[in-house]
């Protein structure tokens, strides 16, 4: 297997290229000239993108450009020398001398992928990697790798042996990177290596390219003295609340595994705290039910965003030429402003359930969770089922997925290559489409149609207390689980057509940061001048609706400013709905407020809730000299 992914023919110790760029072309040449890809230019893409999230420039002269995508024939490594090394953006500035590019096919295996970077993996040792460089013939750098890897497999194997019998870790870890490649793999390897030699158990769990391997237990962390976290990306962490877990990015543990694993051995690192509590059930199935549903749709909100955000300014930059002005059948008829439209409503607020759907399912059970979930909110999007049918649709294919994967695990290794590319999108879909058609979305329109028809049917009090009640949410945790619901809700709204509840929602979002943006400025005795200067910031925040902006002082100060910011914005949410305000764009802030119906009784009552925040704060917080 060793000699599989690893070509003379895939060697070359003596690069020309002057630059990065040209050592990228000069390897990726390499890889096509000899069979290894479909498409070069779509691979060097794929290679440019994960160097725009961090350069894979390391240090001691060693580059590990890399990318898995299905350009990609067969997994390979192309092995380059510069002589005269190359400035490749390294962690210590130095130039570049030894290139190893990870070409990985799509639907390649964990088990290549491991290989792939252990392979690469032996360069941090100072021997091999002069070995290496000193090397003559590409026939003599082919035999010091082969012999290595293999070496090194078979220690790898038997410490592995150790610490499963062992079945008690001193260490655990967590290891992550952007792609799930190159560095998510160095890094266990380092950590498994030098914990070796320190004589310590460890157990490292990998966040790889498809999904998460060697995860760790529930006992496993209540026995560990400490955990690594070494990640460049999102990883599960509120089950090690109350251990002792130093979090650092993935090159940081294989630059320095020794001290990491020290420090985690002598518990010096800080006591993790998080937002729940994994103590209070010893049922997995009850606290993923707590903690995991909401993570997963905060994932599908948080990429849903950009859509809302881009696409609904979008939309409303085009009312501003008229609200029918889109309508090539409408008098007020203008070219621009149908262009506008067709962009931002028509395509980039169209995906919006659809994309929110996709990332939910993708949270619950990785990327192929994708697919299915995003078929389903693209089902719900047309049938009527709307944003609920979509969180349904995101929540319905994820869990399929799960389902899918418990089942075909038991099929042979054999064939474990064509699960995320042909078992998982055929019956996801499938399954996740079927449920969507026959018992999902016909209910779901019943129940969008109903509420439409209840809000219209509201009295004028009951819309009152509906948008003191929305303007309260968004100020309570300001951008979490209650701000993101009642947000979500107005959404909602707006693709029912009923746009005074996201008016209200907006309106609640503005005011805190704007709020203690005028408290800073009226009452600047009570405030040090490094709030002074943040509240300078709350109003470009606020202006932009980014409820957000007032967390730093609601987080040095809750008990005055969390309540300030409670009333001010449900004030300004109610007289929101009282004045009959209707707001088609999702998002934007002070700048889609042209687009508004009333636009200066809109502005009157967040300038209302926003004074009344600032008063209350000015007045209950304390002169700084008491």
């Amino acid at each position: 297997m060793l000699k599989d992914v690893i070509a003379l023919d895939c060697i070359n110790i003596d690069l020309k290229g002057k630059t990065k760029s040209e050592i990228i072309d000069e390897m990726i040449d390499i890889l096509y000239n000899n069979g290894k890809l479909n498409d070069k230019e779509e691979f060097k893409k794929e290679i440019l993108k994960r160097e725009s999230q961090s350069s894979t420039g390391m240090e001691d002269g060693i580059a590990i450009p890399h990318g898995k995508t299905n350009a990609v024939k067969i997994p390979t490594i192309a092995i380059g020398i510069s002589k005269k090394g190359v400035d490749y953006e390294s962690l210590d500035g130095k130039p570049s001398h030894l290139f190893f590019m990870i070409a990985a096919p799509e639907n390649s295996n964990d088990a290549h992928i491991e290989l792939l970077s252990k392979i690469t993996t032996l360069l941090l040792e100072d021997d091999i990697r002069e070995s290496v460089l000193s090397a003559k013939t590409k026939e003599e750098v082919f035999n010091i790798l082969i012999k290595n890897a293999e070496k090194d497999n078979e220690n790898s194997s038997l410490n592995q042996q150790r610490s499963i019998n062992n079945n008690s870790y001193q260490v655990l870890a967590v290891t992550a990177c952007p792609t799930g490649i190159a560095h998510t793999y160095m890094a266990a390897d380092a950590l498994i290596k030098k914990a070796k030699e320190l004589n310590i158990t460890i157990k490292v769990e990998t966040n790889g390219s498809s999904g998460v391997k060697n995860e760790l237990t529930k006992d496993e962390i209540k026995n560990a003295k400490a955990i690594i976290v070494a990640a460049d990306k999102n990883v599960a962490m509120e089950r090690f609340a109350g251990k002792n877990v130093d979090i650092v990015g993935v090159k940081e543990a294989i630059k320095d595994p020794e001290r990491l694993i020290n420090n985690a051995v002598n518990q010096t690192a800080p006591i993790y705290h998080s937002n729940y509590d994994d103590n209070q059930t010893s049922n997995k199935l009850a606290r993923k039910s707590k903690t995991g549903i909401y993570k997963h749709l905060m994932s599908g909100v948080s990429n849903m965003l950009p859509f809302v955000v881009g696409g609904g300014i979008l939309i409303a930059f085009s009312f501003m030429f008229g609200i029918k002005a889109s309508n090539p059948d409408d008098p007020s008829y203008n070219f621009f402003a149908k262009l506008l439209s067709d962009i931002g409503g028509a395509n980039a607020f169209f995906l919006m359930v659809p994309v929110m759907a996709a990332f939910i399912g993708m949270s619950i059970a990785d990327r192929p969770g994708f697919a299915p979930s995003m078929v389903g909110g693209l089902i719900s999007l047309n049938s009527g089922g709307g944003f609920l049918g979509g969180l349904i649709g995101g929540f319905l294919g994820g869990y399929i997925v799960l389902l899918l994967k418990k089942i075909f695990s038991k099929l042979p290794e054999s064939l474990e290559g064509i699960k995320p590319v042909l078992l998982y999108p055929l019956f996801g879909i499938f399954i996740t489409g079927a449920i969507m058609y026959l018992f999902i979305v016909e209910p779901i329109a019943a129940i969008n149609a109903g509420l439409s028809n209840f809000l219209k049917n509201l009295g004028t009090g009951n819309l009152i207390l509906l948008g003191a009640l929305l303007g309260a949410m968004m100020s309570t945790d300001m951008g979490g689980p209650i701000n993101k619901a009642a947000f979500t809700f107005g959404i909602a709204m707006i693709s029912s057509g009923q746009y005074a509840p996201h008016a209200a929602v907006m309106a609640g979002g503005m005011v805190p940061p704007l709020g203690i943006a005028l408290a800073t400025t009226i009452f600047k005795n009570k405030f040090t001048s490094d709030e002074k200067d943040a509240g300078k910031t709350c109003y470009i925040m606020g202006l932009s609706f980014i409820t957000e902006g007032a967390i730093p002082f609601a987080a040095s100060d809750p008990i005055r400013v969390i309540p300030s910011c409670i009333i001010g914005a449900a004030v300004s949410g109610a007289l929101s709905m009282a004045f009959h305000i209707e707001l088609r764009a999702p998002h934007g802030g002070i700048f889609v407020l042209p687009i508004v119906n009333n636009p200066i009784m809109y502005l009157l009552a967040i300038v209302i809730g926003s004074l009344i925040t600032a008063f209350i704060l000015g007045f209950i917080k304390k002169p700084l000299n008491d």
